[in-house]
């Protein structure tokens, strides 16, 4: 059995590995906030609304230490610091979109009508996929 490793952790799919990657609460506002440019640590603060200063460095060092951003820091004061995709990262462009259609077809699957979600009923449903 072929076993994925990263950072020590082993993984027995590739499917594994990536969504181990990926997940993480605020990862995904992070790499579509870094797919329009580069961007500064406060620029991603205040663009991502709900992500405190722990979790933004976190999340942040994590996607670093995966290779998927990179992070350049100036020697100026004070500190400037940019966050921009590595060419990895940027093969993740394809992948994410195709995640954020598949949430909005979701989305617009289980909110059928305005009464469903006034009602707090989203109508979601288990389909059988064999």
């Amino acid at each position: 059995m072929l076993l994925y490793e990263l950072n020590g952790k082993t993984f027995q799919c590739p499917i594994e590995l990536s969504v181990w990657i990926l997940s993480g609460r605020w990862k995904a506002s992070i790499l579509c906030q870094l797919f329009h440019g580069k961007k500064r640590y406060g620029e991603l603060k205040k663009n991502i609304e709900g992500i405190n200063h722990k979790m933004l460095a976190e999340q942040l060092r994590e996607l670093e230490k995966a290779g998927v951003i990179d992070r350049q820091v100036y020697p100026e004061v004070p500190p400037k610091v940019e966050y921009q995709l590595t060419t990895l990262g940027e093969e993740l462009r394809p992948a994410i979109q195709h995640l954020y259609d598949w949430g909005r077809h979701f989305q617009s699957g289980i909110c059928n009508n305005s009464q469903d979600i006034a009602a707090g009923n989203t109508g979601s449903k288990l389909i059988r996929i064999d």
